[in-house]
């Protein structure tokens, strides 16, 4: 989805060595007085011409495009700025740039264009999209690593047929800069263009301040049932609404229990393990569209650096399929929040029979419940060591890198969809508690998962974890003792 251009060691060498020029700025256009209205947004590409930010301050920019936000970034103009141009924006730290406007629908491809700064080392950067107006960023594609003096076009093809800003966030620390020059958003017929100026509703001016509705009802999608990123259409629709199983931290340091967000599901990962203790999420009809399978498994890139990025070759003739915890099937409203769903942290080695048989059926029959105007909260997990696949009983995967399982299970919360989810969880005797517990064996399992239907105290003693722990007391102790019975309402 992106092109990386990568420096040779002798090359890094030589930058290493060399000394970095006084940084400049824009020399020409800082004391220009800008006009008391800005004109008509044009179409893309951005290309950084019309901007006179000369310092770092956060601030926003009138540019042809648009409005656009400036952080730890400003326009340069000078010798040692790369651009193809007068102009380019420059990031430093951990900067970003962003549109504080709306791209048409119907964005098909976005290029972005990137160097180093003077003689700077590499940078890494990532593209963040938002489809609700600024309020909310999943990123697309992986991070990009840039370095070089060339301007490298780089391509994110593939996006979800609705309105949308960009954000670009440098990622990778203070030492190097970063110019960013000709960002180019496509569409069918051509060139994409503003579809209003202004920011109002967008993030900047809403992040010390709750959502509130918007005003008018969203663009139709090509994926027509929702945004897909797993963003709350309901507040309470919080993909770890109801706990956090087993306390995870965002400190590397906790290897064995890192949490691990993304807009699509959150992870309590055990990098020791390669796999996640436990993957939550939340689905409604917002989650369910028409976007097709991306089958794109790819290491995660979010994972701390010093933790094993455990890739599709660590399955490789194991006899274990990749299986899903928070499945595609649940992702299919636009083709980033699908392509997520197949970060191997989101994987675990999954007896064929298993995951192909008892496990789809059960994704079926919890889609089916969507379809009959319910929502589910949903946490998965595995326990134990060994399992036996197509190729028999093993133990690791990748010279024992990747644990295999010896169980796998689920536990499902089934409610009209609705709002205040969790005090009707809570007080609602109508909640359904859906628990199953099935041996990750290929040989044994059965095809029918209601021969699996367990309680969550059976899960919580085999696991250790606290599955409930956002709701009350007893309200805890009256749904972990229920055993369903797989009924459809």
């Amino acid at each position: 989805m992106h092109a990386s251009a990568y420096l040779t060691l002798a090359a890094l060498g030589l930058l290493a060595c060399s000394q970095q020029p006084t940084e400049t700025a824009t020399a020409t256009r800082a004391s220009q007085t800008r006009p008391a209205q800005q004109p008509a947004p044009a179409p893309f590409p951005e290309t950084f011409e019309a901007g006179s930010k000369g310092s770092y301050e956060e601030a926003d920019e009138p540019l042809a495009t648009g409005s656009w936000h400036f952080q730890d970034a400003l326009v340069g103009s000078g010798p040692q700025d790369h651009k193809s141009g007068e102009r380019a924006a420059r990031l430093r730290n951990l900067g970003r740039v962003s549109m504080r406007f709306d791209a048409r629908a119907g964005v098909r491809r976005i290029t972005i264009s990137a160097a180093a700064y003077g003689t700077d080392g590499p940078s890494t950067w990532e593209l963040w999209l938002s489809r609700d107006g600024g309020r909310t960023y999943a990123r697309t594609g992986a991070p990009v690593i840039t370095s070089g003096p060339t301007l490298v076009p780089h391509v994110f093809a593939g996006l979800a047929n609705e309105p949308l800003r960009l954000e670009i966030r440098k990622t990778s620390g203070p030492k190097n800069r970063l110019d960013i020059d000709d960002i180019v958003l496509e569409t069918a017929a051509g060139p994409a263009v503003a579809v209003g100026t202004g920011a109002s509703g967008g993030y900047f001016e809403n992040r010390n301040s709750p959502p509130t509705p918007a005003a008018s009802a969203p663009a139709a999608s090509q994926y027509p049932a929702g945004t897909g990123t797993g963003t709350a259409q309901d507040p309470n629709d919080a993909n770890l609404a109801l706990g956090n199983p087993s306390g995870a931290t965002s400190d590397p340091g906790n290897a064995s229990n890192y949490l691990l967000v993304h807009p699509e599901f959150t992870i309590g990962y055990n990098a020791a393990r390669g796999i996640p203790t436990w993957v939550s999420w939340h689905i409604d009809r917002a989650d369910l569209g028409q976007a097709p399978r991306q089958n794109n498994f790819r290491p995660d890139a979010a994972l701390p650096r010093q933790f094993y990025a455990v890739t599709p070759a660590s399955y490789a003739r194991s006899g274990f399929d990749k299986g899903h915890n928070c499945p595609s099937g649940d992702r299919t409203a636009d083709l980033d929040a699908n392509s997520n769903t197949f970060l191997m942290t989101n994987m675990v080695p999954q007896a064929p029979h298993n995951n192909q048989q008892t496990w789809a059926h059960l994704e079926e029959y919890g889609r089916s419940q969507i379809q009959r105007g319910q929502e589910i909260y949903v946490v998965m997990g595995s326990y134990g060591r060994g399992g036996t696949g197509s190729n028999g009983f093993v133990q690791t995967l990748d010279q024992g890198r990747v644990t295999v399982p010896a169980r796998i299970w689920k536990i499902m919360v089934i409610l009209p969809d609705g709002t205040n989810d969790l005090l009707r969880i809570a007080t609602d005797p109508g909640v359904r508690m859906l628990a199953i517990d099935t041996p990750n064996d290929n040989n044994t399992v059965n095809p029918d998962w209601r021969q699996y239907l367990t309680s969550v105290d059976k899960i919580e003693a085999a696991t250790g974890l606290d599955l409930l722990s956002a709701l009350p007391r007893d309200a805890q102790a009256r749904l972990q003792k229920l055993v369903d019975t797989g009924r459809a309402e």
